[in-house]
C-alpha cells in the first residue's frame, strides 16, 4: 500500500515537471533564436566600411567559407552563418571568385553578395602550358561563357594593329590564332560583364608587358622564340632543365636537324595520344618527319620557358628524354640516346 501511494504521488508530480521542462525548453530555444538572429543581423563593425578583399576558391564548402570569413572578422559567429545558409538553401549557391566585403555588412548581406555574380570578380588562373582549348574549358567551368565561346572569339579577333608582335596573316592561317601569346597568369574579371574580347586583350597586354622585353633581348624573331618556348614548356617539367632543352632545340634547328618532338604532333590530337600511324602522318606539326619549327606555338608558355628560349644553355647535348621518374636524361650522340632509351624507358 505504501508503494502505491508513492507511485500515485509521482504520477501527480509528473505533469508539473513536464510543464517546467517545456517552459525551460521554450525559453532556451527563444534565447538561442534571439542569439542566432543577432549574429545573423548584426555586422561586426557598423562604423568600418574599409573594403576587405575576400576570395572563395572553386570547390570550397560552406564550412571553409565561414571559417575564412570569421578569420577575416567579417562575421560574428561561424555556426550561425552556416545554419542560416542551410536553412535558406544558400549554402550550395555560393560562387567562387573574389569579392569586396566590409565589416558593415551582416551575414545576410554577405550571403546576398557571395551568391550573386553582380559584385563578383571571377579568379581565372591559366597554368603555364595551357592551350586555347584549355583556356576555353577553364572559362566554361567558371561559368564565364559556354564551351567553345573563347575558341570562337580567338578566331574572330581582329585587333592585330594594337599588337605589332603579331603577324595577322600568319595568325589567321593557324588552327588556333594567338596560341602562344595568351600569357599564363592569374586574372580577375567581372563575372557579370565578362567579355571574351576584353579578356583576350588582357592576356595579350600581359604578354607584351612581361614576356616581350625578355624575348627582344634574345636577338631572335619573337615568333620563333615563342614557338620554341612552347615546346620547352611541354617537354621540360623542371626550371633547371628548360635552358638545356631550349639549347638543344635551337642547336637542332640551326643545324638543319628535325626536332623529333612528339608534343608538336600531340597538339592537334584531341585524345592527347599518338600511335605508330600518327608518327608517319605528313603534317607540318610532325617534327619527326618535317624539318624546322611547327606552323605556330603548341601552347602558351610561362615566363620560365620564355626566358629559357631567349637565353638557352650552351651544352654538348643534342638529345634528351624524360625518364619514368620524370628526370631529364641527356645525350651527345644518337648511340648514347638509344642506350638511354633502353635504360630509362
Amino acid at each position: 500500500m505504501i508503494h502505491r501511494r508513492r507511485h500515485r504521488k509521482a504520477n501527480r508530480n509528473w505533469p508539473k515537471l513536464l510543464a517546467v521542462l517545456v517552459i525551460a525548453a521554450v525559453l532556451f530555444l527563444g534565447y538561442k533564436f534571439q542569439q542566432f538572429n543577432y549574429f545573423i543581423s548584426t555586422p561586426v563593425d557598423a562604423g568600418n566600411n574599409e573594403e576587405i578583399i575576400f576570395t572563395i576558391k572553386k570547390g570550397e564548402n560552406i564550412k571553409t567559407v565561414a571559417a575564412n570569413l570569421y578569420e577575416k572578422k567579417l562575421i560574428l559567429d561561424l555556426d550561425s552563418f552556416i545554419w542560416y545558409g542551410k536553412l535558406n538553401n544558400l549554402d550550395t549557391s555560393v560562387k567562387s571568385g573574389r569579392f569586396g566585403l566590409n565589416q558593415t555588412e551582416n551575414s545576410k548581406e554577405i550571403y546576398q553578395i557571395i551568391t550573386s555574380n553582380e559584385n563578383r570578380q571571377a579568379v581565372v588562373t591559366i597554368p603555364e602550358g595551357s592551350t586555347i582549348q584549355d583556356i576555353d574549358q577553364i572559362l566554361a567551368n567558371l561559368e564565364l561563357g559556354k564551351s567553345g565561346d573563347f575558341i570562337q572569339a580567338v578566331k574572330d579577333f581582329d585587333n592585330y594593329s594594337k599588337y605589332p608582335f603579331l603577324n595577322k596573316e600568319k595568325q589567321m592561317g593557324l588552327v588556333h590564332p594567338l596560341e602562344g601569346y595568351l600569357f599564363p597568369d592569374t586574372y580577375y574579371v567581372s563575372a557579370s560583364s565578362f567579355s571574351e574580347v576584353e579578356f583576350i586583350s588582357m592576356l595579350l597586354n600581359t604578354f607584351s608587358k612581361k614576356a616581350l622585353p625578355v624575348i627582344q633581348q634574345s636577338g631572335r624573331p619573337t615568333e620563333e622564340v615563342v614557338n620554341v618556348a612552347a615546346m620547352v614548356e611541354k617537354e621540360a617539367n623542371r626550371d633547371q632543365d628548360r635552358p638545356i632543352v631550349a639549347g638543344i632545340i635551337w642547336k637542332r634547328l640551326d643545324g638543319g636537324w628535325m626536332l623529333g618532338i612528339d608534343a608538336t604532333l600531340l597538339y592537334l590530337k584531341n585524345d592527347r595520344e599518338i600511335d605508330y600511324q600518327d608518327l608517319q602522318e605528313n603534317t607540318p606539326y610532325n617534327t619527326r618527319n618535317q624539318k624546322g619549327l611547327p606552323p605556330g606555338p603548341i601552347a602558351n608558355p610561362g615566363l620560365a620557358s620564355i626566358q629559357a628560349a631567349a637565353n638557352p644553355s650552351d651544352t654538348p647535348y643534342y638529345y634528351y628524354l624524360t625518364s619514368k621518374d620524370g628526370v631529364m636524361v641527356y645525350a651527345e650522340t644518337d648511340a648514347e640516346h638509344v642506350s638511354n632509351k633502353n635504360r630509362y624507358l
